[in-house]
């Protein structure tokens, strides 16, 4: 027999009703932040960073592929991983299908990654995904926008990330970091770590591409699409620690 609260019928109308002022509450206030973000002072981007696609080499501005705005995933996938970071690929894996709604709204989208292309490619053949996806490998864009890191960075300690300072020398400790993930990424947790998620917007105007805004860590929970349906079933996230896979490795 269940332990979790039970109720008539009438009972559980009365409090869902209650919860729905909250959600609607909720919801008017997502609205507010999106007006706000899209208020934002927009910033010049006047470096040329170049990234490798599957149509060949390409320009920040090139990525839009005709479009006024570009929003863009930091795909955790250094050079050293064999795999994609496991929480990334299951965000990602909501991605393909949003593609051509978004281009026909004049949006583009694209995944960035620091790996080289050829594995970005290999392992996108892998997950059966459609979605573009770039590499900056040799680019210092990972770096400028607060996804990527370096040996010497990670040595010193103290980086920036999420718009604050953030303590990375741990993750040189043996037995730190997240092990497990790392390992199905193919690489070390010091190396995994050297990577780190997030997602930016840019807009062309008058040929002139400007960062719009960025976000990082829970920042992303709104992109991760099972988390959306988990928070609405009825034990939640129901969670200790990292549960999820690759989508071809659960054990079934």
């Amino acid at each position: 027999m269940t332990t979790h609260n039970t109720g008539t019928r009438d009972e559980w109308l009365a409090a869902r009703r209650e919860l729905l002022g909250a959600e609607k509450e909720h919801t008017r206030k997502g609205d507010e932040l999106a007006r706000r973000r899209q208020e934002l002072p927009w910033v010049r981007i006047d470096k040329d960073y170049r990234f490798e696609t599957d149509g060949g080499s390409a320009s920040l501005a090139e990525l839009f592929r005709g479009r006024s705005q570009l929003l863009m995933y930091h795909f955790m996938f250094g050079p050293e991983f064999e795999a994609g970071c496991p929480s990334c690929s299951a965000i990602a894996d909501g991605f393909s299908g949003s593609v051509v709604h978004l281009e026909h709204h004049d949006v583009a989208f694209t995944a960035v990654s620091l790996a080289p292309v050829e594995k970005i490619q290999a392992y996108k053949r892998r997950m059966g995904w459609t979605f573009p996806w770039a590499s900056s490998f040799g680019s210092d864009f990972n770096y400028d926008f607060g996804v990527s890191i370096t040996e010497e960075q990670q040595r010193q300690g103290v980086v920036e990330y999420n718009f604050e300072q953030r303590d990375v020398s741990w993750s040189l400790e043996p037995g730190q970091g997240p092990v497990e993930h790392a390992a199905m990424s193919g690489t070390d947790t010091a190396t995994y770590v050297r990577q780190a998620p997030g997602m930016s917007a840019f807009a062309l105007d008058g040929g002139v591409v400007y960062h719009t805004y960025s976000a990082y860590a829970r920042g992303l929970d709104a992109l991760w699409g099972m988390y959306q349906w988990l928070d609405r079933a009825p034990l939640g996230r129901n969670e200790t620690g990292p549960w999820w896979r690759h989508h071809d490795k659960y054990d079934d």
